[in-house]
This record gives structure tokens, C-alpha cells and sequence, in this order.
């Protein structure tokens, strides 16, 4: 089973979304949106970038700042 994103209003009343591993996991969290269409375009955004995200080891120094 692939991952899947999930859509649903937080307390506030705001569009969020977060992406689930195969195994239930969640990997990414969205910012709030005001509207399902913003929230919409963020999925699109990752959808499209994260083939070319790089990979990059960073220190525990690094990854605190």
C-alpha cells in the first residue's frame, strides 16, 4: 500500500493535511489554510518537488538551528 494524504479542518476552523507512510505513520504535516483550495495547492507543490528534493546529512548541531 502506498503512502496517502489525509485532509481535515484543526480546531481553528483551517484546512491542514498530512501525509501517511504505508505503514500509518505520519511523515509531513501541513501549515493551516484558510481554504481547501490552498490546502490543495500545497499537496500539489509537494507532489511535484519532493521527485527532486535532495538528500542531505546534516549534524545534530545543524538540524537544532
Amino acid at each position: 500500500m502506498a503512502g496517502k494524504f489525509e485532509i481535515y479542518q484543526d480546531s481553528a476552523g483551517n484546512h491542514r493535511f498530512r501525509l501517511k507512510a504505508s505503514n500509518g505513520s505520519v511523515v509531513v504535516t501541513g501549515d493551516p489554510e484558510e481554504s481547501l483550495e490552498k490546502c490543495m495547492k500545497s499537496i500539489e507543490s509537494l507532489r511535484k518537488l519532493a521527485p527532486y528534493a535532495q538528500v542531505q546529512e546534516v549534524s545534530q548541531a545543524q538540524a537544532l538551528a
